[in-house]
């Protein structure tokens, strides 16, 4: 197999210094594959001759830069004569290493990252989520496009990861890629992971991460009112479909089920609980902690409006469930029809679970946070905000009793 190769010297010319001097690379290339590195030198544009990739003029440093860029051009000549002697595969990025006096068995970063999305595909429906699944391969996909628009490079050493590199992550996923604060720190949390597994291994001596710090922003989460939700109720569609989603909008209302829960659950999951009466019981798809939810009627009446519904494998289903993207869709087009002026998406049925019907009606958030299936009380604090009405109605008991106990 013949095998092509070529080396050039080249200015990167959008990357511009205070001093008006751009930063001189070089560029190998083994059948059509690139690898570049910084021959940490500068010089000025117009002073480059690109027909002979070398500086114009015969001054001193012009002399000195040329004969640079020949050295290095030959040293990566003969790097390629001896991986051809040894009868080894030749790539660009073996020859960039060993110019560079890198180690050839060094880790790479986006490799790592494959070998984890790997064994987490694996692993979904046992340790993992799909939705999570999803999150690390969008994560490596963010990592991987800002390795090529920053650096030119389809990977790099992940001993090369440094916090100018993770803070330049996050500002080109808020951006290039238009991302939420708290949407960029979650990628970057995923790409995180990737740098323990590499610290655990000891495939990098030092952590990155040491320096950077950001948290999640608190965001205000719409919820609906008890008269919203008595629209809901009250209203009547002529249309199946609306009918549909409505019912199962309002079944997750009334037990805080997230789409992904709604959607697996079966007749097997009702069961009579310790006060006697039935209660769904479920391992939460997210997480996979258990949720124990006593039903309410509005939630039984629609179960039993939809008991004839059955899987392919005919075990009993609960509920008819579209896709999630039909249901947010239609979700829309019934805000519309009963003049509901928020934007109505299924997991918004989980928030007003935690507020509205519950916390607001003085179930202890503690109580709320073990339906919901959450592993700690500050997850469902911010699905439960508190809201004014709540605060004053315990305010108003309070009065009362100190008023009591003065009389």
């Amino acid at each position: 197999m013949n095998t092509s190769f070529s080396v050039l010297a080249y200015p990167r010319g959008n990357d511009i210094n205070k001093n008006g001097e751009v930063p001189l690379y070089m560029r190998i290339t083994v059948n059509g594959k690139r690898a570049e590195f910084s021959l940490k030198q500068h010089i000025i544009l117009k002073e480059w001759d690109s027909n002979s990739g070398s500086l114009k003029g015969n001054s001193a440093n012009s002399k000195n830069i040329n004969r640079y860029i020949t050295e290095v051009k030959g040293r990566l000549y003969q790097i390629q004569k001896d991986i051809y002697s040894k009868g080894e595969i030749l790539t660009s990025i073996k020859i960039k290493n060993l110019f560079l006096g890198k180690s050839l068995n060094q880790k790479m970063l986006l490799e790592i990252f494959q070998d984890h999305n790997d064994r987490v595909d694996r692993l979904i429906g046992k340790d993992f989520a799909a939705g999570t699944a999803e999150r690390y391969r969008t994560a490596k996909k963010h990592v991987e496009d800002f390795l090529w628009k920053e650096f030119k490079l389809k990977d790099i050493a992940v001993n090369e990861v440094n916090h100018h590199f993770i803070t330049g992550l996050e500002y080109y996923l808020k951006t290039e890629r238009n991302c939420s604060h708290n949407s960029s720190v979650k990628y970057i949390t995923n790409f995180k992971k990737i740098i323990r597994i590499a610290l655990a291994n000891s495939w990098i001596q030092h952590d990155p991460f040491l320096n950077w710090k950001a948290q999640l922003k608190i965001v205000d989460r719409e919820f609906l009112t008890e008269g919203e939700i008595q629209k809901l109720i009250e209203k009547k569609f002529s249309t199946l479909r609306l009918d549909l989603v409505k019912d199962i909008f309002l079944f997750s209302c009334f037990t805080g089920l997230a789409y992904a829960d709604v959607k697996k659950l079966t007749a097997n999951n009702i069961v009579i609980g310790i006060d006697g009466n039935k209660w769904i019981k479920f391992n939460r798809s997210k997480t996979n902690t258990r949720s124990n939810i006593p039903l309410l009627p509005t939630a039984m009446e629609i179960i039993n409006k939809y008991s004839v519904s059955t899987t392919s494998s005919n075990q009993q289903v609960l509920l008819p469930i579209l896709t999630n993207q039909k249901m947010n869709a239609y979700l829309k087009e019934i805000a519309d029809l009963c003049e509901i002026e928020k934007n109505l998406t299924f997991h918004l049925a989980r928030h007003t679970f935690a507020t509205t019907v519950t916390l607001l009606n003085g179930v202890p958030i503690e109580s709320v946070s073990k339906m919901l299936g959450h592993r700690n009380l500050k997850t469902t604090q911010h699905y439960a905000k508190i809201l004014d009405q709540k605060v004053s109605e315990d305010m108003m008991a309070l009065r009362s009793r100190l008023l009591k106990s003065i009389n």
